[in-house]
C-alpha cells in the first residue's frame, strides 16, 4: 500500500513567521527535500495565509512550483459561513487542490452549534461537487466523533466528508481511538501529530500541548494501523511543537477516559523546550525557528521509522 504523506505548513508556522524569506516557495522545496509527497497548505488569515498572496498569477506560480517538484497540494480554510466557503471552494480549484479542510466557528449550545453547521455545508456541498472539490470537515476541538458524524449524515452529500485529526479529540476528553472508530466510514484524510497533557494549577483541568511525533502520548501505530486497515492513505504531517489549547471548561471524561492514565496521561515538569514548550513566547525567534526545525526533522523520522515496520500487505 503506498501512503500518500504531505507536509503541513503549521509545522513551520515559526518559520513563516520569523525566518527571512521563508515562503511558500521555501516551504514546496523543503517538503521535496524531505521526502514528501505533497504540501498541506493553511489558508486561514490575511493573504490567505501561508500561501502568501490572494493574486491569480502569484497562485500559478505555486501550482507551477508544486508540478516542477511533483508534489501534491491540498488546502485548508476555517469557518464554514457559505459566502465564504464558496469563495474558497474556488480558491481550491483554482491551486487544483483535491479538497478543502474547514471547521465551524459556530458558537452556543453544543445543539446550536450542530444545527448552524449542518445548515451551512448544506448550502455549499452541490457547488463543492461542481468545482470538484471535496469538502472536508474537521474534528477540531468542537465536536466529538458521534457529533462529527451526525453532521455529515444530516448533510448527507458524497461531498462532504471527514477529516481526522490524531489528537484534536482530547480537547473534548474524548479517547482518540473511539473519535476515531466513530468517524471511520466518512473518513477520507488525516493530520497526523503528537500531544501531551500537562496538569493545570489553578482552576482549570489543563492543557494539551503539542510536542514532536513520537515525543507525546498518542497512540500513534494504533491509530494508523487502523486508519491503513480501513484503506485510508492520505496523511499530512503536522508538527505541532509549541501548540497549546485548553482542556475544554466543563467537558466530562467521556467512554473510558480517565484523567492521569493512558493517552491522558500527565507529563510531569521540569520540561525541555526542544520537545514540550508551554510558553513559546519566552524564546526569541531564532530559537524558535531552530527548535521547531529539530521537531520537525525527529517526528517525521519517528513516524518513518514507525510506518517502515508497519505489515502494510
Amino acid at each position: 500500500m503506498t501512503i500518500n504523506i504531505t507536509l503541513h505548513s503549521f509545522s513551520l508556522v515559526q518559520h513563516f513567521q520569523y525566518k527571512n524569506g521563508f515562503d511558500v516557495f521555501s516551504f514546496i522545496e523543503l517538503a521535496d527535500r524531505l521526502k514528501f509527497s505533497g504540501v498541506s497548505l493553511s489558508l486561514v488569515g490575511a493573504n490567505y495565509r501561508h500561501l502568501g498572496s490572494k493574486d491569480t498569477d502569484h497562485m500559478e506560480r505555486v501550482c507551477a512550483a508544486i508540478a516542477d517538484h511533483s508534489l501534491s497540494l491540498d488546502v485548508e480554510t476555517a469557518g464554514t459561513k457559505p459566502s465564504h466557503l464558496k469563495q474558497l471552494i474556488s480558491v481550491a480549484k483554482q491551486l487544483r487542490s483535491p479538497s478543502l479542510r474547514t471547521f465551524t466557528h459556530h458558537s452556543g449550545s453544543k445543539n446550536q452549534m450542530i444545527a448552524r453547521t449542518i445548515a451551512d455545508l448544506a448550502q455549499v456541498v452541490e457547488e463543492a461537487a461542481s468545482a470538484g472539490v471535496v469538502l472536508l470537515l474537521e474534528n477540531h476541538e468542537d465536536f466529538t466523533g458521534l457529533e462529527m458524524i451526525e453532521i455529515v449524515q444530516a448533510v448527507n452529500h458524497p461531498s462532504l466528508k471527514i477529516l481526522f485529526d490524531y489528537g484534536n479529540s482530547q480537547m473534548l476528553l474524548e479517547d482518540p481511538e473511539a473519535a476515531l472508530e466513530a468517524m471511520l466510514p466518512h473518513i477520507y484524510s488525516v493530520h497526523v501529530k503528537d500531544h501531551a497533557l500537562v496538569e493545570a494549577k489553578n482552576s482549570e483541568v489543563g492543557w494539551v500541548i503539542g510536542v514532536p511525533v513520537g515525543d507525546g502520548t498518542l497512540p500513534i501505530q494504533s491509530l494508523t494501523n487502523t486508519l491503513l486497515a480501513h484503506g485510508i492513505k492520505r496523511f499530512s504531517f503536522e508538527n505541532s511543537w509549541a501548540y497549546k489549547a485548553p482542556i475544554r471548561s466543563g467537558e466530562e471524561p467521556k467512554g473510558e477516559v480517565v484523567l492521569g492514565q493512558n493517552s491522558f496521561r500527565w507529563v510531569a515538569p521540569p520540561f525541555d523546550d526542544r520537545s514540550l514548550c508551554i510558553e513559546p513566547g519566552a524564546l526569541d525567534p531564532n530559537t524558535l525557528v531552530e527548535y521547531e526545525y529539530s521537531a520537525l526533522l525527529r517526528g517525521w523520522e519517528s513516524f518513518k521509522t514507525m510506518v517502515a515496520n508497519l505489515d502494510l500487505g
